[in-house]
């Protein structure tokens, strides 16, 4: 069977001040390995001392292989690599053979542990899954010719990542997590299959008033997930390594930063108290083009999602003040003018009336949702539900000037504020 995507990349990790590496028997381990085999321990004091201040980035793992930018105290980038020696298939076969034969190897795998018996059996099958003393050979383009301090804080690194998910030191050892899986599936059914004494196949699902019964005795919900502080970081491109054809980094690290900051938020609602409320629709291409020029900075990006929205720069800048004072409604103000039905405009007209004593009312023209003052550059805009949006004219185009009121008297005496910067600038 072979391997789809043969790469994984993890992200770099924060600092590990005030902790250990290894929180895990199979992290100490592989440790062990590295500072075993130095022939010399201040190369690995130094790299203890460069991980822990969080100067090892984006991990690479792939067959027989991890990669990382590592940098040094005065910010010198040094690409550096630790080896291990793949299994060949005839091994593969004896651990896959080994393992579905133990249902509890299996399980603890899909629990993200390496427990000492899967190891041992692996052993004495003939299998070592962790390094042993010289396993982890180095490579550092700083020119040592063993292990250096940029190698060994990948080495502690790397313990860190295998303490969250051994299947990285699998990957290392030259099988991907769903090929790894697939294949124990795909023994196990088959070694059941040839059993003499193997039962029945179990019929798929259960009855629904018997699984409706049982919801009374059914285990609590896990407590929801805490929500970060911040975003999470995508891991850099900045690689030696040219892009492929058709490929922007820069567009591609901003589109990654902005989903980080998208999947945020949405987390946020759904710990929020208005979880379970109906969910927003879903933006159409032009609206979250204007959603991305909203986060992005200036620039070939900003250019590019002009381009694919169908806008000028102007018209893009105007839509991305619109965003930031009200989103998607917000958008549809800027950009739509409809005719307000009579139940709504009797609302809308007694609430004009209402906003000011009649010496102070200002004169203003109707169009449709757009009442315009006469002889000002303001405008209000009625809104779909009912709120008033200020409006000003700058540089000749009537331009948001801040959020939506209830009351329009309000939204006007915004309109009139002092314009506070170019729109056509950002």
């Amino acid at each position: 069977m072979t391997d789809g995507n043969k790469e994984r990349t993890f992200a770099a990790l924060p600092p590990a001040q005030g902790q250990g590496f290894a929180q895990t028997w199979w992290g100490r381990a592989w440790l062990k390995a590295l500072e075993d085999a130095a022939l010399d321990s201040e190369p690995v004091k130094t790299g203890r001392r460069l991980a822990r201040t969080g100067a090892v980035g984006a991990v690479s793992v792939r067959p027989g292989r991890v990669t990382a930018v590592v940098r040094d105290r005065d910010g010198t980038a040094h690409r550096s690599d630790v080896l291990l020696q793949e299994l060949s298939e005839e091994q593969w076969d004896r651990f896959l053979d080994m393992a579905v034969e133990r249902a509890g190897h299996v399980a603890a795998l899909l629990d993200r542990e390496m427990p000492p018996h899967l190891v041992e059996d692996a052993a004495a099958s003939g299998v070592e899954l962790l390094p042993g003393l010289g396993d982890l050979e180095a490579e550092c383009d700083c020119g040592a010719w063993d292990h250096c301090g940029h190698t060994a804080a990948l080495c502690y690194q790397m313990a860190r990542l295998l303490d969250q998910d051994p299947f990285a030191l699998l990957l290392m050892r030259g099988r991907t997590e769903r090929t790894l899986l697939d294949e124990l599936q795909s023994r196990g059914s088959t070694t059941a299959k040839n059993r003499p004494d193997a039962p029945e196949p179990a019929q798929q699902g259960v009855d629904a008033c018997e699984a409706y019964a049982a919801g009374d005795i059914l285990p609590p919900l896990p407590a929801p997930p805490i929500l970060p502080e911040v975003p999470g970081r995508p891991p850099s491109l900045d690689t030696e390594a040219a892009p492929a054809p058709g490929v922007d980094p820069a567009a591609l690290e901003f589109l990654a930063t902005a989903t980080a900051a998208e999947a945020h938020r949405l987390l946020a609602e759904a710990l929020g108290p208005t979880h379970g409320q109906e969910a927003p629709a879903e933006l159409t291409v032009e609206q979250d083009a204007v959603r991305l020029a909203a986060l992005a900075p200036e620039g070939a990006i900003v250019e590019r999602l002009a381009d694919g929205s169908g806008r000028d720069r102007q018209e893009l800048a105007l839509a991305v003040r619109a965003w930031h004072h009200g989103g998607v409604v917000a958008l549809a103000v800027l950009e739509d003018e409809w005719a307000v039905e009579a139940a709504a405009l009797a609302r809308a007209r007694a609430a004009l009336e209402a906003a000011w004593d009649e010496d102070e009312r200002p004169r203003l023209r109707a169009t449709r949702n757009r009442w315009t003052a006469v002889g000002a550059p303001a405008q209000l805009r009625l809104g779909r539900d009912g709120r008033w949006w200020p409006y000003r004219k700058e540089r000749g185009r009537w331009t948001p000037a801040g959020p939506a009121a209830g009351d329009p008297a309000t939204a006007f005496a915004t309109a009139q504020g002092d314009p506070g910067g170019d729109p056509m600038s950002g």
